[in-house]
């Protein structure tokens, strides 16, 4: 009979006991003797028949079955008879669910009812409190009282009354637990030969006092005092239980001892077992007294010792680490060899940090610790380090000082500072001298190794910090920085020490005078104290003759970069402007040839002409982007005037001439159009130079599919419709947008060139890398100035899926995004009804960015059973991966 933890993924001893009596069944059926083979269907195995009687002409139809166990329902019954009673009662088959009589050879009225043949010799009694509640979607157990006796007599129930039909209770298997997917399952057996009741709870077994069953605690259980009902007095050889849910009853013998013989190789199996664990209870009383002696001996060695522990004054005495003390004192632990090593500094003493994790102990009781336990270092009155105690000294002087100093520094500031007498220092610097400072005065001296050997001498990096925060000390970049040289400076100038913010890369002083200041003496010599190795710049230093000729340099190149923009715009005023550009859908009349760039150059070129001076030139006209590595087109005519018009641009013949003496064409692309005679426009064919290739469309075709049905972690929104209408204003749907968003939507309308970071060239086209028919999507992602986001409105909430993810997961997903429980939600994309749970998201069309509409249903009145519900929509595993499933 099983007992233990019951839970949602382990089902419950129902399914248990019918699963292992198929599996002793199956296993046993292989067996040569007959008597073992067929011992399950002797022992547990009846029969019923299901009879149904013709109400017209009194035909019987039997159907005859054989079972293991007897369901009985509970539901509205008090005693365990009138179960049983209901079990067997008739039922009429009338209306719809009339019988078809062979005899009458028409359907007719009928009873139908079981019969029962003949009972095993062990009665098993499935109670069933694990209903199933509509109003709720998932199971509930009946905590309502069963009485039951100790002697049944099945002879009223059966066909047959000319047996022995008496049975005696031999076993109660108790649910405790007010719900039906948790609780915890205690068997009570009764021992067949001296009669008396022992209760499994896990692994521990507890004899029951006397001969009797007691239930007792088993029946107090947590509920809501509301649902709590009386228990039901029960008389003598009866019991009444609200947690029974297995009975096992023994069919009453008048043989009191049964002999039965045990065969040989049994018997030599059990004695084996026997030794085994006779010789593993004296390996264990062995050892228990080999601790007790142990833990006496160490009982007498503290006793003896703890007098003497504390070092008396004027008396040699040693430090030891206060845990392994702790570890020493511990009896139950045996102590390892002392290890001080934790406590030492970089000049191998006792740190003075330390002095609060170490214990001071007389000499003597150093002596006997080292001598029985071994290591070390030993740490006498000597140990402690002079040159740490000096430097903790000094930066405990200095921490009181610098808040006075800091008050000085900041009026110090203010005095202007006349002549060549004043020194040059950062502004970032001097907003976080005082943080900079501190976090040097806290650097522990054990952690000089991972020092970054910047601390003007002594500062630590950003990772080491005692103050935990690195000061953020900024340089201005030049105009035409890119954000990725930004980033690689923001990621130096996390490094930078006190002053280092006016070090040009040269070493020397740096030319921006808007990032640094002139202080006086006084104060640099006060900033010093701490700084001592701060770069130093007077008054009347020169700056870095190398970043004046950069800069003259860098002036030259803007007024090159806007005549060369200038120039360009002239030249190609259709370009820019985008007016009277030729499109496919409606080809000009006035020309035959069109040539094509892609959209990214002409963004590309767009953004250098409007902000020369922030971005770089374009040189290049980079189509290879357009081709696949066989050198043929990427779209089809058709394609070009349709989905992918936002990835290329139509250039007019005298534009092209222009822009091939402007920039270099890495490939022509041209797009001719062939005019048969007469005016029918049936008979235009339009080709292109290179022609397309039918492979590689085929394959990025493929390629954008399988990438819209392979997907990981991708948003998807699910938009809650309240009678049939989504919540939304159709007129205004900016009144729908969050702050955030609508705040995201004006980046996005800035001027091009402002909020483009993605489009940024260092080099112009030779630096942006040729795409293949592979890499088309990444390109088709940069090559769309326009958002395409997905706009959030009221009613509506993001989620992260994945293609492999099905649709069950999904809803649970959902559940706790709405509160809407998932066997209530209605779920559709675009018209079509998602209903099937197994089905993955990618086999149900769902793509990134697509939008799910959930109707729901009625939601549960009880939410506080939500834990419940989620453990209904979870998938149970049940008995799967067991031996119970082998066969």
């Amino acid at each position: 009979m099983p007992v233990g933890r019951a839970s949602p993924k382990t089902k419950d001893a129902q399914e248990f006991s019918k699963l292992f009596m198929s599996l002793l069944e199956d296993t046993l059926s292989k067996q040569k003797n007959p008597d073992v083979r067929n011992i399950v269907q002797k022992q547990f195995c009846g029969e019923y028949a299901y009879v149904t009687v013709c109400n017209q002409c009194g035909r019987e139809s039997k159907l005859l079955s054989k079972f293991y166990e007897l369901e009985l329902n509970i539901q509205g019954h008090k005693q365990l008879t009138d179960c049983i009673t209901e079990f067997l009662k008739e039922e009429k088959l009338e209306g719809d669910n009339r019988y078809f009589c062979e005899t009458c050879q028409s359907k007719q009225n009928a009873t139908r009812k079981i019969r029962l043949l003949s009972l095993p010799c062990t009665l098993n009694l499935q109670l069933m409190r694990f209903v199933f509640d509509r109003q709720t979607g998932h199971k509930k157990k009946l905590n309502t009282y069963i009485g039951f006796s100790e002697l049944l007599d099945m002879e009223p129930f059966m066909e047959q009354k000319n047996g022995v039909y008496v049975y005696e209770l031999s076993a109660v298997l108790i649910h405790r637990g007010v719900s039906a997917y948790s609780g915890h399952y205690i068997a009570h057996v009764k021992d067949p030969q001296t009669g008396e009741w022992y209760k499994f709870n896990d692994e521990d077994i507890e004899k029951m006092e006397g001969k009797k069953l007691q239930l007792g605690i088993e029946e107090d259980l947590a509920e809501p005092s509301k649902s709590q009902t009386r228990k039901p007095k029960c008389g003598k050889g009866t019991h009444c239980s609200r947690n029974a849910y297995m009975l096992v009853y023994r069919l009453q013998t008048r043989e009191k001892s049964l002999t039965v013989e045990v065969p040989a190789f049994l018997q030599e199996l059990v004695e084996r077992d026997n030794c085994k664990f006779e010789e593993w209870c004296n390996e264990m009383a062995e050892m228990r007294k080999q601790s007790v002696a142990r833990g006496k001996i160490k009982h007498e060695e503290v006793k003896e010792l703890y007098k003497k522990l504390p070092a008396e004054a004027g008396s040699p005495y040693d430090f030891i680490s206060l845990e392994w003390l702790q570890k020493w004192l511990d009896e139950s632990t045996p102590p390892k060899p002392i290890d001080n090593t934790a406590c030492l500094c970089a000049h191998g003493k006792l740190h003075p940090d330390k002095i609060p994790i170490m214990k001071r102990i007389s000499e003597y009781v150093a002596d006997f610790f080292y001598r029985r336990y071994g290591g070390g270092p030993r740490l006498n009155v000597k140990a402690l380090c002079k040159d740490c105690v000096v430097e903790r000294c000094r930066i405990l002087r200095l921490k009181n000082q610098l808040n006075e100093d800091y008050k000085t520094v900041t009026n110090l500031l203010k005095v202007t500072v006349k002549g060549n007498d004043g020194f040059w220092v950062g502004k970032a610097s001097l907003r976080s001298w005082r943080q900079l400072a501190l976090e040097q005065l806290n650097e522990q001296d054990e952690d000089t190794e991972h020092s970054n050997g910047k601390m003007n001498g002594n500062a630590q990096s950003k990772g080491d910090s005692a103050a935990g925060e690195t000061p953020q000390l900024c340089l201005i970049p030049p105009d035409n920085t890119s954000d990725e040289s930004n980033e690689e400076k923001r990621e130096e100038e996390e490094e930078l020490n006190f002053n280092e913010d006016i070090v040009c890369p040269h070493g020397d002083l740096c030319i921006s005078e808007n990032e640094r200041r002139v202080v006086s003496k006084e104060a640099w010599e006060k900033l010093k104290q701490y700084f001592p190795k701060a770069p130093e710049f007077p008054n009347n230093k020169e700056c870095c003759s190398q970043c004046k000729i950069l800069e003259r340099e860098g002036e030259e190149n803007e007024a090159l970069h806007k005549m060369m923009a200038s120039e360009q715009k002239t030249s190609l005023q259709n370009l820019f402007h985008d007016k009277c550009r030729p499109c496919l859908g409606s080809w000009p009349q006035e020309t035959d040839e069109l040539y094509i760039v892609s959209q990214f150059f002409v963004e590309e070129w767009r953004k250098f002409v409007r902000r020369p001076t922030r971005c770089s030139p374009v040189s290049s006209v980079g189509n290879s982007a357009l081709l696949c590595p066989h050198g043929g087109l990427m779209f089809t005519y058709a394609s070009m005037t349709k989905e992918d018009s936002k990835l290329i641009a139509l250039i007019w013949p005298n534009e092209w001439e222009r822009i091939q003496k402007l920039f270099v064409v890495d490939h022509v692309i041209k797009i001719t159009r062939t005019r048969a005679d007469g005016t029918d426009p049936k008979g235009t064919r339009f080709t292109s130079e290179p022609q397309l290739c039918p492979e590689c469309r085929e394959g990025l075709l493929c390629q954008q599919q399988r990438d819209l049905r392979e997907y990981t972690q991708a948003t998807i929104y699910v938009h809650k419709v309240v009678d049939n209408k989504k919540v939304m204003k159709d007129a205004a749907p900016e009144l729908n947008m969050s702050s955030s968003e609508a705040e995201e939507e004006r980046e996005e309308n800035k001027p091009e060139g402002e909020q483009d970071p993605d489009f940024n060239q260092a080099n112009g086209g030779a630096k942006r890398q040729k795409l293949s028919h592979q890499s088309y999507i990444t390109y088709q992602k940069q090559g769309i100035r326009r958002s395409t986001r997905h706009r959030k409105v009221r009613g509506e909430k993001a989620l992260l899926v994945s293609a492999n993810q099905t649709l069950k997961e999904l809803k649970i997903q959902i559940m706790h995004a709405f509160s809407v429980a998932p066997f209530d939600q209605n779920l559709s994309i675009d018209g079509k009804i998602l209903s099937d749970d197994t089905a993955t998201l990618g086999s149900l069309g769902v793509i990134p960015e697509s939008v799910i509409l959930l109707k729901a249903d009625e939601p549960i009145a009880d939410y506080a059973a939500m834990d419940d519900v989620m453990q209904v929509c979870m998938p149970e595993e049940g008995f799967k991966g067991t031996g119970l499933l082998g066969h």
